[in-house]
């Protein structure tokens, strides 16, 4: 009796580990898709003209070290040198979130399936948290070389150039000069990461938005 049963007992094993893994699979591939769909619906709207400057939430405005400056220079009369400095910041963001898809897309396949299982259950943007925490080192290296070029390409270098000259040429000022590639990284990847948020915690509450089957069976059970 215990040898006509072993095999059974055993396959039934196997057919109960094969679920589980298939529904890990699930899990992963899931997340996985939430983020790449966030990931592009992201970096089309930034990537637009005014994706970055018409958006309160993501716009970038001078470095709080150079707000003295700006208001120095509106003071004085400068305010529209100010106003092409930062529409030029915003204009190199905008141009930059062209390339940061398969930047972000190559960090989303680096998840693994322990990974997925405890976003899964986590907060509404926890997804996001993850490939934030997880991968924002290398997106910097990554985005920092595009940010530059785009910085070039809008003029923006040359625009804050003249802000700080103006400035430094104001008696009794002290004299600064932020790292414009640095900061508009920052604030490029801050804004990337919350339109990312926002559509992951969008897959998570709206039905509407889980447009696959995998999206549909994973997140319909939460």
């Amino acid at each position: 009796m215990k040898k006509i049963f072993l095999p059974l007992i055993v396959s039934c094993l196997f057919v109960i580990a094969a679920k589980a893994q298939l529904s890990n699979l699930d899990v992963a591939g899931g997340l996985k898709e939430a983020l790449n769909k966030g990931v592009q619906t992201s970096t089309q709207k930034l990537s637009a003209v005014n994706g970055f400057f018409a958006n309160a939430a993501v716009k970038i405005l001078v470095p709080p070290e150079a707000q003295k400056m700006e208001k120095t220079l509106r003071n004085m009369g400068f305010g529209d040198k100010v106003d092409q400095a930062i529409l030029s910041m915003n204009r190199a963001a905008e141009d930059a979130s062209k390339s940061a898809a398969p930047i972000f897309l190559d960090a989303v396949k680096q998840m693994t399936i322990t990974d997925a299982i405890g976003i899964l259950k986590g907060g509404d943007s926890s997804a996001t948290t993850y490939l934030r925490i997880k991968t924002s080192p290398a997106l910097i290296a990554a985005f920092t070389p595009v940010i530059k070029a785009s910085l070039e390409k809008v003029d923006a270098t040359k625009y804050w150039n003249t802000v700080v000259t103006t400035y430094d040429k104001v008696p009794f000022t002290k004299k600064i000069n932020p790292d414009l590639t640095a900061y508009v990284t920052e604030k490029a990847l801050s804004g990337l990461f919350y339109e990312i948020a926002l559509e992951e915690i969008s897959i998570r509450k709206n039905p509407v938005e889980r447009t696959s089957d995998i999206l549909k069976k994973v997140f319909g059970s939460l």
